[in-house]
């Protein structure tokens, strides 16, 4: 899945590209404006028709390629947890790249 260390670098990159967010938030003690991104990130994804997880890694990919690379690893990762077999994980989820 997405580790700690790439989600908290979307949530500050997510953070630092909505300055409007942060200075309504400026009040609020640490532990509330880090929900309130929080929540705002989830609304943001919603918004875009992506899950929170796909927005994150395309906040921390370098490029497309990156990009898709660790979504196929996302993906592999999610059908190892089912113990599905990699073909039919893409073929239930529309992937195309189904090569190993």
């Amino acid at each position: 899945m997405i580790s700690k260390e790439r989600q908290a670098s979307a949530l500050q990159r997510f953070a630092a590209a909505n300055p409007q967010l942060l200075e309504e938030i400026a009040g609020l003690s640490a532990h509330e404006q880090q929900q309130q991104i929080e929540w705002a990130f989830e609304d943001a994804a919603q918004e875009q028709g992506l899950e929170p997880w796909e927005l994150t890694l395309q906040l921390i990919a370098g490029s497309d390629a990156e990009l898709q690379a660790m979504r196929l690893e996302v993906h592999r990762e999610v059908a190892e947890a089912l113990g599905m077999e990699w073909e039919e994980y893409c073929s239930i989820n529309e992937i195309d790249d189904a090569a190993p």
